[in-house]
């Protein structure tokens, strides 16, 4: 049979043979992206993800710009947490016959704390006991840090005391915070818990000056007379207790119940 020819665009002659080859990837291709676009569509608007007319949400996706992708070596937004050493800038605090102060003691546990939680890339502030900044302040979570009496009172005058700021918009989280303090300060340092909490920790000042949206809670980590070796030569071991307690409750982990004797 005889092979018919046709002119191309540029006037030149071209075999229909010729034409058909030439358009076959051209018509794969449309036919290729056409059919990714459907698969896109059909798996966006399952019948699970209905929840308002399928034409808003195709409007939507189509129009919605993409996620803002931010240089290489940009600091994205941390947590925000705040540590009061307590008495610090204000007063002494309890002053032991060797001339240690708890104010001291304060501010050695807190600056551990703070390093322990920058280094996981945290914002952490340390606050000092009358500190503008509490006034609104607002975070994730302040703690702020203290110690009992260097007078000896009784053999029982040991251990750690814990309170929560009932203030708190959502008492549930500053009760969540209560007790992680509580298992993961007593996990570290094996101190028992000395259940005897004072007026001072359930109205501490800071309770009221803060945000109400802030979770708050006080820790009494020892005292500077039965506890004063762990207080300050194992403060490291005294802070990790913090810390851990801090990040139980920022990452929300478990709290298991005590082992029963």
């Amino acid at each position: 049979m005889e092979n018919f020819t046709e002119p191309s665009d540029s006037g030149a002659v071209v075999n229909p043979q010729q034409r058909r080859k030439y358009r076959s990837p051209r018509l794969l291709q449309k036919t290729l992206i056409t059919a990714a676009v459907v698969a896109t569509l059909f798996v966006a608007f399952s019948p699970t993800s209905f929840s308002g007319g399928w034409r808003e949400q195709l409007a939507t996706m189509l129009t919605q710009e993409p996620e803002a992708v931010l240089p290489i070596g940009t600091v994205r937004p941390s947590i925000k947490i705040g540590i009061v050493a307590g008495h610090m800038g204000n007063d002494s605090g309890a002053v032991c016959a060797n001339g240690t102060t708890e104010a001291d003691v304060n501010l050695k546990i807190a600056t551990i704390v703070k390093q322990k939680l920058d280094a996981l890339g945290y914002k952490t502030d340390l606050l000092k006991e009358m500190d503008p900044r509490l006034d609104g302040y607002r975070a994730a979570v302040l703690v702020s840090i203290h110690n009992d009496s260097c007078d000896f009172v009784n053999d029982q005058a040991t251990g750690f005391k814990v309170a929560a700021a009932m203030s708190s918009r959502d008492t549930n989280l500053a009760n969540r915070l209560e007790a992680c303090l509580k298992d993961r300060y007593q996990r570290e340092t094996n101190m028992p818990l000395h259940d005897s909490v004072t007026n001072d920790m359930t109205f501490y000042h800071a309770f009221n000056e803060i945000d109400p949206g802030t979770p708050a809670g006080i820790i009494e980590t020892g005292f500077l007379n039965l506890d004063y070796e762990i207080l300050t030569t194992n403060t490291t071991v005294v802070a990790t207790g913090v810390a851990n307690g801090i990040l139980c409750f920022i990452n929300n982990e478990n709290i298991e119940p005590p082992a029963a004797p």
